[in-house]
Parts: C-alpha cells; structure tokens; sequence
C-alpha cells in the first residue's frame, strides 16, 4: 500500500460549528480554518445557506467541525490534548478555552462551553513522569492528580519534594 489516506477527527455539533472552530483556531498556534461548506435547499437538517461543516487544523491535526444538529453530544471519554511549552501558554490557552461559560476540571482538563473535552499539558510533565528517578516521578504525578489547571512550578516543586507541590 503506497497510496495516503487523509484522515481528519469530525466533532459534531448542534449549530456552533464555525464559532468553535474559530475559538480553537485563534487559541492553539498553527491553526487555520480551511473550507466551509454551507446546507443547500433541500434538507431537513439545516437551514438553507447555514454552515453544515468546517474544516480547521490545529498545529498539525486536521479536524471537521459538523453542525448536524442536537442527535449527539461531547463525550469526556474523547478529548484534544495540546501540549504546551511554558506555563504562559498553559495559562493563555486554559483560559481561553474556559471563557464563556467553560468549566475546569482536574488534571489539566476542561470542558469548553461547547462540551468539548480538552487537556492542557505542560511539556515539562512529560518529562518530570518519566524522570529516571521513580520516586521523583511518583511525586510529580501525584501533584498533578491534586491540579485543575497545571503549574509547572508547583510540578517540579512536588518532583523535589516539596511537601505541598508549591515548594512550601
């Protein structure tokens, strides 16, 4: 087998299709919104001339956002991980995703006000979770487990013992 395939996750949605793929467009860098495809005359599901899909990419994901109205909803049990390389990015794209009647949730997940499911990750977790050192790793998870949104310094304060994760 020689020839690609593309292949693109499809979050469905009751209307919001476009407003969420130009929230997560605008908040994760490298994203793009590619085509829009609009419902025609003839159906059942959307008005004539409103948004049935939109296609948008984030970072090197290629995702289609589908207005296919109330049938199904967004599961915790799938969610888009974004790694971030500094607590700033943590801290920009968290909240960003939280505006607007978004909730916060533990380990580093959220909920955006679309019902989509989200972790933020620091890069530095991944590395503090596979330190050599089992017991510094043990110690950085375990913070982590205690954690909304994910401080980098509380992370390797915990992974250097710190007795509450905050270096105190």
């Amino acid at each position: 087998m020689t020839a690609s395939h593309p292949v693109k996750t499809c979050l469905w949605f009751d209307t919001q299709a476009l407003d969420a793929a130009r929230l997560y467009t605008s908040l994760v860098p490298g994203g793009e919104l590619g085509s829009i495809s609009h419902y025609g005359p003839e159906n059942e599901h959307g008005a004539t001339g409103s948004v049935l899909q939109v296609e948008f990419r984030l970072g090197t994901q290629q995702f289609v956002a589908l207005n296919g109205g109330p049938h199904f909803t967004h599961s915790p049990a799938a969610s888009i991980q974004v790694y971030c390389p500094d607590q700033a990015e943590v801290d920009r794209i968290w909240d960003g995703l939280i505006a607007g009647g978004g909730e916060e949730s533990m380990c580093g997940w959220l909920v955006d006000r679309f019902g989509l499911s989200w972790q933020i990750i620091p890069t530095r977790l991944a590395e503090l979770a596979s330190d050599p050192d089992p017991e510094r790793a043990s110690r950085a998870i375990a913070a982590m487990l205690q954690m909304r949104k994910l401080d980098i310094a509380a992370l390797e304060a915990a992974a250097d013992g710190a007795a509450d994760g905050a270096g105190n």
